[in-house]
């Protein structure tokens, strides 16, 4: 079945770019505590995910970020919002790998719940450039694991399902593409290199 693979599809954040939102928190706090706050106002609430969901506005997610924080934390928030994609980094393994895979004659495309902002990551994502084609949850206004989002992408790009294997951090996407007709695999973050070695084997490079 393996062999019958062409098309490989991945997920950004945590795949092919970092997504550590403490990280992004700590970077503009001067202590670990305003982090703690800044992260759980602004990253680490649910409405995060109403912002992927092209739902509501990065105006009101500032907002909302803005009633969770005391005044003092303002121009951090401020600060954050607007510089945070820029110390998204590139998981390097990831990008290495869907080098050698265009090289090999296969198609990627990206297939990511992100904000409309989402450029501002892939403006430094080296892989990026070499893309198929992508589908963007907040521009769709469809979301993983919802198997629509998934055959949104097939119909686009005149997919068969049958010939795409997808690479997703969150084994609930994962899921979400299997019921849509694709293969999966669950990409390990912290093991990116173990995970990229056990994706060449399933690929049979």
């Amino acid at each position: 079945m393996t062999s019958s693979i062409r098309n490989v599809i991945f997920d950004m954040g945590g795949v092919l770019m970092t997504f550590d939102s403490k990280r992004f928190a700590t970077i503009f706090t001067g202590t670990e505590e305003d982090a703690e706050l800044l992260d759980r106002a602004l990253f680490d609430r649910n409405e995060w995910a109403l912002l992927d969901a092209g739902v509501i506005s990065h105006e009101t997610m500032r907002r909302i970020a803005e009633a969770a924080l005391p005044e003092r934390l303002l121009p951090n928030l401020h600060e954050c919002i607007a510089h945070w994609p820029e110390h998204s980094e590139p998981i390097a393994p990831t990008n290495s790998f869907a080098a050698q895979l265009k090289e090999r004659g296969f198609s990627l495309y990206l297939l990511s719940n992100a904000s409309t902002r989402i450029d501002e990551q892939l403006g430094h994502c080296p892989a990026y450039p070499l893309m198929d084609g992508r589908v963007v949850s907040a521009e769709e206004r469809l979301m993983k694991p919802d198997p629509a989002i998934y055959q949104l992408l097939c119909e686009r790009y005149g997919l068969d399902p049958a010939t795409c294997i997808f690479v997703d951090d969150n084994l609930n996407n994962c899921h979400g593409a299997e019921v849509a007709g694709m293969q999966s695999f669950h990409f390990i973050t912290d093991d990116a290199e173990a995970s990229v070695a056990q994706l060449e084997r399933i690929l049979d490079l």
